[in-house]
């Protein structure tokens, strides 16, 4: 377990990366989400592992991304800080084939016991070339989510509606 390594997850649109840059502006070490970046790289290639065309094959790879993330911050000395991780692959990935998130994760380092969770905010929920799924999809992936990591025994911390400068001080504060 990294103790010093601490994940946003929540809903997709409800301003996980605006924070992330936050906390990055502050000097924290940041790992971008794992999803939007196999996304940018399946959209140059040949898209057989977009998660509207292959949802398992997306996940795995998310899956086999955040590890390699993971293991890359090790040494990290300070908090750092995930947009996403392993928790929300395995999800993804339980939700696509029916296996066991918590038996998929056996193998892994878990994080910080809290996780911080963005709650849907339909206000500033945008689709892009990367996140096509509509605001309800992105809700029931948000309900999955907060059942999981409450049954994976993290303490879930529901950001509130503010300002992006607001919330990366919530989140720090709450961390020390």
């Amino acid at each position: 377990m990294n103790l010093r390594h601490v994940v946003l997850s929540g809903c997709s649109g409800g301003g996980k990366s605006t924070l992330l840059s936050e906390l990055e502006r502050r000097d924290f070490p940041v790992v971008p989400e794992p999803g939007r970046r196999i996304v940018e790289e399946e959209q140059r290639g040949d898209g057989l592992a977009l998660p509207w065309v292959d949802l398992s094959a997306f996940a795995k790879r998310a899956l086999d991304l955040a590890s390699e993330d993971q293991r890359r911050m090790v040494d990290e000395a300070g908090w750092v800080f995930f947009d996403r991780g392993l928790v929300d692959a395995a999800v993804a990935l339980e939700h696509a084939t029916g296996r066991s998130a918590e038996n998929l994760l056996e193998p892994y380092d878990r994080y910080h016991r809290s996780v911080f969770l963005a709650p849907p905010w339909p206000e500033i929920y945008v689709t892009d070339e990367q996140r096509q799924h509509s605001l309800a999809e992105a809700v029931a992936e948000y309900d999955r989510l907060l059942i999981a990591y409450r049954e994976l025994g993290y303490e879930t911390f529901i950001l509130p509606k503010v300002g992006v400068a607001e919330r990366a001080d919530i989140v720090l504060g709450h961390l020390s």
